[in-house]
């Protein structure tokens, strides 16, 4: 039986479509013989991608909505807490004192405040003579008792630079200070120091 081929036009026999062995119609050499190993193919590029992000992501890290707190130092040079702006920095005790004095209220955020002091990062504290008991890092040095005990601001426990220009060192009678008193406490005719220095040898203000 003779085998008919298809003319086309000028009784030319009409090409068509050359198959390969195992192949489909029209396949190139480059092409994927079958569909499972393009589709495992393609799936092996899509996890080779993933892995890369992972590992992009690990490296670089994503950007964190919250960033975490940070220190700085404020203008009268004591500790200080970084607002999300970047250029905000306010006072460590102003940290969770219930006023949200950062712009977006990041000095007052749950993650920070949900449980004082654990919560707060140590940057912030200072600790006091007494394990269980804890101040500002601010307020350490700042010439006032806020231990309650003066370990805020007297040696073993702190050890502070001399009292400032506005202050006069004595043993203070006072419980609000420790080593020093304010210069306008001088020559006020009450009795601050235990020497009586504030009234004999204080210049005054």
């Amino acid at each position: 039986m003779n085998k008919v081929f298809p003319k086309g036009e000028n009784g030319c026999i009409a090409a068509g479509p050359k198959v390969l062995p195992g192949g489909e119609a029209g396949c190139g050499p480059l092409c994927c013989s079958r569909r499972g190993a393009c589709l495992s193919a393609f799936l092996l590029l899509l996890l080779a991608t993933l892995a890369a992000l992972i590992a992009l992501v690990t490296m670089l890290g994503l950007p964190s909505r919250t960033p975490g707190a940070q220190a700085c130092t404020t203008l009268t040079n004591r500790t200080g807490f970084l607002c999300h702006d970047r250029r905000s920095c306010i006072p460590a005790s102003g940290v969770c004192d219930g006023v949200r004095t950062c712009t977006h209220g990041e000095d007052e955020d749950e993650s920070l405040c949900r449980d004082v002091p654990h919560s707060l990062p140590h940057f912030l504290m200072a600790h006091c003579g007494d394990p269980a008991s804890w101040i500002y890092s601010d307020q350490k040095c700042d010439g006032t008792n806020n231990c309650g005990d003066c370990s805020d601001e007297l040696s073993p426990v702190t050890v502070c630079p001399p009292c400032g220009p506005g202050w006069w060192r004595c043993p203070s009678t006072v419980f609000r200070y420790c080593g020093c008193i304010p210069r306008h406490l001088c020559r006020d005719h009450v009795q601050h120091c235990s020497d009586w220095s504030d009234e004999y040898a204080c210049p005054g203000p």
